[in-house]
């Protein structure tokens, strides 16, 4: 494997690659690497001739200083990682590499960006539009995968996508889960013991909404119920769960609104940590 620095050494590898007909995986990651991301690396190796995969703690999507500086960073490890993955290139380059000058570009997102983490974290989804939509121009990937973890993040890059006139494809991966089920995230390393220990309830509070949904409860019903159950449990606070529309990312009043399945989105903060995660309901519930 190949570390790249800068971003005239990635475009000299791509353009080798592409010269000699090799088809481009690219996976954007903000390092600290688990499972969930090495998941996304073996897809790529599966699909493509040539994988790259990027490190990089984007500035531009925190809207919270404090979160930008606590967000773990562990270089060396992610490299050996992607090394014993068969990985060819990690681009690591440094802010300054990928911001010469600030990056005053504003993208037209659209409603898929005003809700949810959009809402909560104003300015984050533009940044993800900003090092992303430069990764797509670098990189010029046959394919570029992302984690359904950030399921809101991939209608945005989608909508970015159309945007810049990216013509690869967008390749979303299922979540990973740990043994008993917390969503895989570079954010649990920030779990203390009591935190980590609650932490599951999310996703068996997802589970059970669920099981609400597919025995009648309206999604209003289903999203109170969830909250309120959550909020019960010393340590976690939600800050949102909506049921939306799996395109449009717009909250549904009732599930024929979402005839493909609507999906349950929800960030919650544990022990001071803030966790998303999000459940697929069915496509064909009662109602």
């Amino acid at each position: 494997m190949k570390i790249l620095r800068t971003v005239e050494q990635l475009r000299e590898a791509v353009a080798e690659a592409k010269a000699a007909g090799r088809s481009i995986g690219l996976v954007p990651t903000m390092g600290a690497l688990h499972d969930g991301h090495i998941s996304l690396v073996r897809k790529a190796r599966q699909q493509n001739d040539v994988v790259v995969t990027s490190i990089f703690v984007n500035p531009t999507q925190f809207n919270n200083p404090d979160d930008l500086r606590t967000y773990p960073r562990t270089e060396q490890a992610d490299c050996a990682l992607l090394e014993a993955e068969s990985v060819d290139f990690a681009f690591v380059p440094s802010v300054e590499e990928i911001y010469p000058e600030p990056d005053t570009r504003v993208f037209d997102l659209g409603s898929v960006a005003e809700v949810m983490e959009g809402a909560m974290r104003p300015g984050h989804f533009n940044g993800v539009a900003q090092i992303v939509s430069k990764l797509f121009d670098w990189a010029r990937p046959t394919r570029a995968y992302f984690g359904r973890k950030d399921i809101q993040q991939i209608a945005v890059i989608r909508r970015m996508a159309q945007i810049v006139g990216f013509d690869g494809t967008i390749v979303p991966c299922p979540i990973m889960r740990e043994a008993d089920g917390l969503a895989m995230s570079s954010r649990n390393t920030r779990l203390d013991a009591a935190a980590r220990a609650t932490a599951p309830a999310i996703y068996r509070a997802l589970c059970a909404a669920v099981d609400s949904c597919t025995a009648g409860a309206t999604p209003a019903q289903v999203k109170d119920t969830t909250v309120g159950a959550l909020n019960a449990i010393d340590g976690l606070d939600v800050e949102y769960f909506e049921i939306v529309h799996p395109d449009t990312m717009q909250p549904v009043a009732a599930w024929h609104e979402a005839p493909e399945g609507a999906i349950g989105c929800i960030t919650v903060f544990c022990g001071g940590v803030r966790l998303i995660d999000n459940i697929s309901f069915p496509a064909t519930p009662q109602s």
